[in-house]
């Protein structure tokens, strides 16, 4: 294996690549590379600067620590969805083209069977795969959604430079094989990732932001009933809020079950 070295990471991947025919998948894979191509050439790294592996439905790239990080991003806030916009315009439904984006920096090595290893890109593919940017190319009446580490943020993004606005980018906290991510999302987060996601301030996680239950080591709310006219029945006993119960029979009215202060507003029988 070779010694490891520092390197750019970029990956890109497509939307619902599965969810086409062979037909389709090729026509995808020839669009995918011709846009990251065009917007490597625009960041100025040639061939030269660059190390591409194919995973069907996505590309990665390893890029020369000497070439500009700046440019590469502005090439993928602009280039990039400018291609899409052009290539999705002319295309048909079943053939169009969406991407998720990672951006992140770290040290990686080749082994014997020219393979990549190192824990940084394994984060960076964490990410890709992450809910939270599924979900935010999904929500996206755009078709790219990019995302980028904690150190392309801390060395490029948080600097405002021309063309890469940092009040664009929003912390964001994912879950990983390999614990939670802390990463910086281009563009609005979405309300729901459906990955444990959720982001505050400074892109700590929310409990229970997921909508998965009540943060850890807080009591469940009490439960609140409303029946407004009619005549509900229960067969066996409901009991609700500060114990307030109800054992078979009919009850018929306005009745108001749990939370602080509830009463009925009817009679209950």
């Amino acid at each position: 294996m070779s010694d490891p070295v520092s390197r750019t990471i970029l990956l890109l991947d497509i939307e619902k690549y599965s969810d086409r025919d062979d037909i389709e998948q090729a026509y995808l894979r020839r669009m995918l590379y011709d846009i990251t191509d065009r917007a490597l050439e625009s960041a100025g790294v040639d061939e030269t600067l660059r190390l591409r592996a194919d995973r069907g439905d996505s590309v990665m790239e390893l890029i020369d620590a000497n070439a500009s990080v700046p440019a590469l991003l502005r090439a993928l806030l602009t280039e990039v969805p400018a291609q899409l916009r052009a290539v999705n315009r002319m295309a048909s439904r079943s053939a169009q083209i969406r991407l998720r984006g990672v951006v992140a920096t770290g040290y990686v090595a080749v082994d014997d069977h020219d393979g990549w290893v190192g824990s940084d890109l394994n984060h960076a593919c964490r990410l890709l795969d992450a809910a939270l940017l599924r979900a935010a190319l999904r929500e996206r009446g755009d078709d790219f959604a990019l995302c980028v580490s904690e150190a392309v943020h801390a060395g490029i993004v948080r600097h405002d430079h021309p063309g890469i606005p940092a009040d664009a980018f929003h912390a964001v906290t994912v879950d990983s094989k390999n614990g939670p991510l802390k990463a910086w999302l281009h563009g609005p987060v979405p309300a729901r990732s459906g990955d444990h996601s959720g982001t505050g301030d400074g892109g700590a996680p929310v409990p229970g932001a997921s909508g998965d239950g009540p943060a850890p080591g807080q009591a469940p709310p009490p439960a609140v009933f409303h029946f407004t006219g009619g005549a509900p029945s229960f067969g066996g006993s409901l009991v609700a809020g500060d114990q307030h119960g109800v054992s078979g029979g009919q009850v018929t009215g306005n009745v108001h079950l749990g939370g602080a202060g509830s009463g009925t507003g009817g009679d209950a029988a």
